[in-house]
């Protein structure tokens, strides 16, 4: 039996928007502290449903959602916040500040958490060059395509080294050599000791790692690839 503490950990949790049907049924799941998992389903499953509940921006109709070892339900505002500080997240919309420069959006999280541009500049410089940003570092979101958005939103996710890396088709939006990179870096990400958790619906990028799968199938989370 194994003795790696779970970081995540669903227990029959279900969700519904409003009052339309459940978009997740007694759904459990685990994540242990060090794993890399995917993500899959068709669309609509509720892959990003799932995702919000991870990173706390969706409380259960039912069930129970432990975060490192804490019962969600039981959070405090401020520890609510404590947590999400050590989470990670790439979203589709990617949520950048559109009058800060690529540089200053992926420096954001450091910045915010009070530490000086000369402690942070060489991590993020080096970053920005590693997913292909480097000549772009001044630009403004407004001016960036969206597989330029696209690792932007990846970088300013990644540069704090969160415990929780939580990433909703991060790869939608390039081209399957800069996916491959970018997959490199979750990678990466994890090795150093970050859970990792990625949405996708790209088999190819499945098929790249070995990493255990997760898939959605009628509400439920099931283990394994898609048959």
């Amino acid at each position: 039996m194994s003795t790696t503490p779970d970081l995540v950990n669903f227990e029959r949790v279900a969700i519904r928007y409003g009052r339309g049907p459940e978009v997740l049924t007694d759904a459990t799941l685990d994540l242990p502290q060090g794993s890399f998992t995917f993500l899959t389903g068709p669309s609509g499953a509720g892959k990003s449903t799932l995702l919000k509940l991870c990173y706390l921006s969706l409380i259960p109709s039912r069930g129970h959602i432990r975060m490192f070892g804490r019962d969600s339900a039981l959070l405090t505002n401020p520890e609510r916040q404590a947590i999400k500080r050590r989470i990670g997240v790439i979203l589709q919309d990617f949520h950048l500040i559109e009058h800060l420069s690529v540089y200053e959006n992926v420096a954001l999280p450091l910045r915010v958490s009070g530490q000086s541009r000369s402690s942070y500049n060489a991590d993020v410089v080096e970053l920005l060059q590693w997913v292909g940003l480097g000549h772009r570092m001044d630009a403004l979101p407004p001016t960036l395509s969206g597989g330029e958005k696209q690792r932007c939103a990846i970088a300013r996710a990644v540069i704090s080294k969160p415990d929780l890396l939580i990433a909703d088709e991060p790869t939608g939006n390039v081209d399957p050599i800069i996916g491959k990179r970018l997959l490199r870096l979750f990678a990466e990400m994890n090795r150093m000791g970050a859970t990792v958790l990625i949405a996708t619906h790209d088999m190819h990028l499945i098929n790249e790692l070995d990493a255990r799968v997760l898939r959605i199938e009628n509400g439920r989370v099931l283990k394994g690839k898609p048959e």
